[in-house]
């Protein structure tokens, strides 16, 4: 039993047009450099890279997966939003959605990007691997049944969980969102379902900016089964470890799931442009050990992660090193270069007994 890696080349060729940013470049915004996007090719590409430099690539199961097909999309997504977003593919692009501008082929792109999720998780539920990590580009946790939104054309791990429970190899998923944005696409998908359980640990108020709050806790069949943890900006890696060994995991414990699949954002990072958070290396680390230990008490192991967010390409690389070593239990390390750094610039002692404070009242809450 071993731990795959599912990527494939295409994925890295998506691209989004000319942007600075999140501004669209017109008028006084001048063009950047590769397009400009947060959401480059190059955090991935580097992570890829440097998994093949250290040689932990040679201990895993890297392996690519065939593209989503077009019943696999529909388990999730209606015929009129997939004819739309492949109809202005084929005309060469745009933008759809909210925050998604794509170019040419990038229907099939974010197909292939989905059918790396599904690869993975069929892959751990067969028994093919102990555990999987899906490089998935584009993301898909924004992504609800019919709107793509911020950065996410499809809803990656929500067609993977159809396609399972459709096939019988699963009856119960947990999906564990660390992503520093809410998993609000897909909280919605499953919002109203059992069989299903959400957690989304993010940083309050980010985006979207009207989603994610801990009151949110599904409806009607789902009453209960989606949890959300939102963090105030500033928050570092006591804070991660905190809400998930007090919160996060016992839930995940008490649902007892066949499978966990984690939505495994990096942009928690203390230097990502698009977060206020002060994870490292270490936390990522500490927190993929934290739901192995716990995967191997309740589902046998079985462990999922697909990509979501993480804009800096330079940590990037660090953090999913440090995941794949955990997941693989190699011994191969690539050091942190940011640790004297950070270790400078943790929030003082006040603001962390304030987070504290505010995972103590969400612990109350929950009875836990």
């Amino acid at each position: 039993m071993t731990t795959g890696f599912f990527w494939d080349e295409s994925c890295f060729w998506h691209g989004g047009g000319n942007y600075a940013n999140m501004m669209p470049v017109q008028g006084l915004v001048q063009p950047m450099v590769n397009g400009g996007l947060p959401e480059s090719p190059e955090s991935k590409r580097r992570f890829k890279n440097l998994l093949d430099i250290t040689g932990l690539s040679r201990e895993l199961a890297m392996q690519g997966a065939v593209p989503a097909s077009r019943e696999d999309l529909l388990r999730v997504h209606p015929a009129v939003m997939l004819d739309h977003f492949k109809a202005m593919s084929d005309a060469g692009g745009g933008e759809i959605g909210l925050r998604c501008p794509f170019g040419a082929g990038g229907y099939e792109i974010a197909a292939q990007s989905v059918g790396l999720s599904m690869g993975a998780l069929s892959s751990v539920l067969r028994g093919e691997l102990r555990n999987a990590y899906a490089l998935s580009r584009p993301p898909g946790h924004h992504c609800t049944q019919d709107q793509p939104m911020g950065f996410c054309l499809m809803a990656n791990i929500a067609i993977a969980i159809e396609a399972a429970l459709e096939g019988g190899l699963a009856k119960r998923v947990a999906v564990l969102d660390w992503d520093v944005h809410h998993g609000n696409g897909t909280e919605a998908i499953f919002y109203e379902r059992a069989d299903v359980m959400t957690i989304s640990i993010h940083q309050e108020n980010n985006f979207p900016i009207d989603k994610g709050s801990f009151e949110d806790r599904g409806s009607g069949a789902g009453e209960g089964f989606n949890l959300n943890i939102p963090l105030p900006p500033g928050a570092g890696h006591n804070s991660y470890l905190e809400a998930m060994e007090h919160i996060a995991l016992p839930q995940l414990r008490a649902y007892a799931p066949d499978v966990i699949i984690i939505a495994c954002g990096f942009d928690a990072a203390l230097i990502d442009p698009l977060g206020r958070m002060m994870a490292t290396v270490d936390t990522f680390r500490q927190m993929t050990k934290q739901v192995m230990h716990l995967a191997d008490d309740i589902c046998d192991g079985r462990l999922v992660m697909s990509h979501e967010g993480g804009y800096s390409e330079a940590y990037v690389p660090f953090c999913g090193h440090a995941v794949m070593q955990e997941l693989s239990g190699s011994r191969i390390d690539a050091p942190d270069p940011m640790t004297a750094l950070y270790e400078k610039r943790q929030p003082g002692a006040a603001h962390q007994r304030f987070v504290s404070g505010e995972i103590a009242q969400m612990r109350r809450a929950l009875a836990l």
